[in-house]
């Protein structure tokens, strides 16, 4: 832990809604105002800082003298547009007290499945980082909805990690690391000090929900270290109860539950494949096509599609899996979802048989795609 993290110099850090808001009694000012600190001294240090915070539903939903999460998307837009105007505040006066200016970003899943978008979002957020500036970012909850929600603000670290090509993305909660199994239940259950992110083992360790307050939970962590990894960052999953938690862990001291990166960043064209939480259609893939894209590198020809799944134009986003159902790549598809399904299952060669006209003989070239 000590040579991977202390080498990070661009670090994405994500703290839970139960440490922002002292599990829903409305914002922890003093937790707060820890980890700024914390951050000017490692922007003091040189270090590039990007600040994904939970808590505006949270906050909302205390100053709206709410017990409960509600579930309506309205309700929840409601206290996200009551709660944000706290948080905010909350760390601009923070930040200001170490002579550091902060800057509010609100993202929603379209910003970032949308390349022009995603594009300009990458360069708002590196060019506020030259300003030494302190990016505070969260989901845009006032107007998602269930179509276009990140899910968790796990997930959008990660994605943000992709986005910026981070070195480093730190998940703050309120348990102590990822354990083999539930500690709660299991007394022989032993903390996992550190793995390589995307080892399917993670998973079955973590589960379950997260508390009342969030929506997060042990999984979305470790799902979110796999999708940070696509772009090489390292992930550190601690308590954000520990003292100087931020500066411990950047100075190589083991805390937690340290996910590494497993494989070379991925290009960012790819990286931005690779984050696509929605997708236009899906392509199901026999096992020969399976074997030449995870095995052998190549391109996936139309030979080796099964089935097409949806309706989407050419250049859409795809997802390519399984027969089973597991997830195998993501994909730009060189043909609409008609032209798909009439050459699927047959060899390149018979592409302008049964089209009319030529095309590509790639259904997806290997450029244009990223396994996942």
């Amino acid at each position: 832990m000590e040579t991977l993290l202390a080498q990070c110099k661009r670090i994405v850090i994500k703290v839970g809604s139960s440490l922002v808001t002292n599990q829903g009694a409305g914002l922890d000012l003093n937790a707060l105002s820890n980890w700024a600190e914390q951050i000017a001294a490692l922007h003091a240090n040189g270090h590039e800082v990007v600040l994904v915070s939970s808590g505006a539903i949270a906050e909302g939903m205390q100053r709206l003298g709410w017990r409960t999460r509600p579930t309506s998307v309205h309700d929840l837009q409601a206290a996200a547009a009551v709660g944000q105007m706290g948080l905010i505040q909350a760390y601009e006066t923070c930040f200001r007290k170490h002579d550091l200016h902060a800057a509010q970003v609100l993202l929603t899943h379209a910003d970032l499945a949308d390349r022009e978008r995603y594009l300009n979002a990458r360069t708002t957020l590196t060019t506020l980082l030259k300003l030494r500036v302190i990016p505070i970012i969260n989901e845009n909850d006032t107007v998602v909805t269930d179509e276009i929600k990140f899910g968790d603000n796990d997930t959008l670290g990660a994605l943000v990690t992709n986005l910026i090509n981070a070195d480093a993305l730190i998940i703050l909660t309120d348990q102590t690391g990822l354990f083999t199994a539930d500690p709660r239940k299991d007394p022989s259950a032993t903390l996992v000090s550190m793995a390589q992110a995307g080892d399917a083992q993670l998973e079955s360790m973590a589960g379950g929900a997260g508390s009342s307050i969030g929506r997060g939970g042990m999984l979305t962590k470790i799902l979110a270290a796999k999708r940070a990894a696509h772009s090489g960052a390292h992930t550190a999953i601690a308590s954000g109860h520990e003292p100087d938690v931020l500066l411990r862990l950047l100075q190589g001291v083991s805390i937690g539950t340290l996910l590494t990166a497993p494989t070379l960043p991925l290009a960012a064209r790819k990286q931005w494949l690779a984050g696509h939480l929605q997708v236009a259609g899906t392509l199901i893939l026999d096992q020969g096509a399976i074997k030449a894209l995870c095995s052998d590198g190549k391109s996936l020809l139309p030979i080796g599609v099964k089935q097409v799944i949806g309706e989407f134009q050419r250049g859409a986003v795809v997802a390519c899996i399984s027969q089973s159902g597991t997830d195998i790549a993501r994909g730009l598809i060189n043909y609409d979802s008609n032209e798909a399904c009439l050459i699927s299952g047959h060899a390149s060669g018979e592409i302008s048989t049964l089209l009319g006209y030529g095309g590509d003989d790639e259904i997806i070239h290997r450029d244009n795609l990223v396994l996942l």
